[in-house]
């Protein structure tokens, strides 16, 4: 076939990067082992049923047509509302574009902010989709790893160290995916002066604001941040929807005008009776407080069955739907003892320098299987984690 085009060939470089524990341990599930799957952050149960039925409602009321690039005008307003409760900053409909997943608003974003060649910053542990959407814009970035005894918090002056004279954005994700860490606000407002001072855009990933084990702050909400910061959110993990492709950036009206144009070219917009259906899932905050408290329920049983393990630690974790241990002291090679741990008790975790070198010597662990699964898991760890020091002596 003819050559193609070296942006697209670029998205996603050869070699390894942690996941094949995850397809290993897929792969045997699918062949009839009981394997208990804590390697993905995809909910155990169904989008709530008053969705569901207000999306049937949309499709027989013939909402079958084509719907305006931004988004449905009650959607718009019910994101807006979301938006001012997330950021703490009133929001305006004409400030907010619907996207087809938090994905698509953090390519809208990357593709806002930066030109071919441009240079942003990581801070990671980082989402796995990250890298490659700055690559898919033709854009370099510097990683910054958060110090795991710090609890995966950003640390300012390594990320003045990155800056270049061509940085134009940092990407930062709270509560994180994979640390469950929540930002302070006083590392906040340190990125936010490092943002002022360089006129930089602070993108923010705050898809997991409601299912922090603390206060939530964001980024927008401090002095001077509006008029440079692009919130992504989604309503995969607040309302039960993974499957929906719903999502959402926020952020200066002028940038959201713009952004527009990208949606005629992209996705020409969303399908109209679940743009409706989401508009009422957010107006009525359909399964919001029940996964919110499932979530944290179920992290206060694995911390609590995994305290006092034996050379394990517990990093980060007060929020989003993840765990994460640090296994270092067991076994240096996550990648290694994810796959050893998978080969002896049937449970597959991801390594955490899957998500970047601040979180090699690191498993995490995903809260989406019910509390006695939970529970049997961090028995299986404890079981494991006592025997392999033995066997590696």
């Amino acid at each position: 076939m003819p050559r193609p085009s070296s942006r697209i060939s670029g998205i996603v470089p050869s070699g390894k990067d942690g996941w094949e524990v995850h397809s290993a341990a897929w792969a045997r599930k699918e062949a009839g082992e009981d394997i208990i799957m804590l390697s993905v952050g995809d909910h155990d149960f169904d989008t709530p049923s008053e969705t569901i039925e207000a999306c049937v409602t949309a499709v027989r009321a013939s909402n079958h047509h084509y719907t305006p690039l931004p988004g449905v005008p009650r959607l718009r307003k019910a994101m807006a509302a979301a938006s001012s409760a997330c950021t703490g900053v009133e929001t305006t409909p004409e400030q907010v574009i619907a996207t087809q997943g938090g994905q698509a608003a953090l390519y809208a974003a990357v593709q806002a902010v930066l030109d071919q060649g441009d240079h942003a910053i990581v801070v990671a542990p980082y989402y796995a989709t990250y890298p490659n959407t700055f690559s898919a814009a033709g854009a370099i970035f510097t990683v910054v790893e958060t110090p795991a005894e710090g609890g995966f918090q950003p640390d300012a002056e390594m990320i003045r160290a990155a800056l270049k004279p061509n940085t134009r954005a940092i990407l930062i994700n709270t509560p994180n995916n994979p640390t469950g860490a929540v930002y302070s606000r006083e590392r906040l407002e340190q990125l936010a002066d490092i943002c002022k001072e360089h006129d930089l855009w602070l993108l923010s990933d705050e898809v997991y604001w409601t299912l922090g084990g603390g206060e939530h702050i964001s980024p927008r909400s401090l002095p001077g941040m509006a008029e440079r910061t692009l919130v992504i959110n989604s309503m995969s993990k607040s309302h039960g929807m993974t499957g929906w492709r719903m999502g959402w950036l926020t952020g200066p009206e002028d940038m959201i005008s713009l952004l527009i144009n990208l949606n005629l070219v992209t996705t020409y917009g969303l399908p109209a009776f679940i743009s409706i259906a989401c508009a009422e899932a957010l107006e009525n905050r359909y399964g919001v407080k029940d996964i919110a408290e499932r979530y944290a329920a179920r992290r206060t049983v694995l911390l609590d069955a995994v305290r006092g393990m034996n050379n394990v630690s517990v990093r980060g974790s007060e929020g989003g739907m993840y765990v994460m241990l640090d296994i270092s002291d067991v076994e240096p090679d996550d990648e290694k003892f994810a796959f050893a741990f998978l080969d002896k008790e049937n449970v597959g975790v991801m390594p955490g320098s899957s998500f970047g070198e601040a979180a090699a010597g690191h498993i995490r662990i995903s809260l989406c299987q019910p509390e006695p699964v939970l529970r049997e898991a961090a028995a299986r760890l404890r079981r494991f984690v006592s025997s392999y020091r033995r066997e590696a002596a």
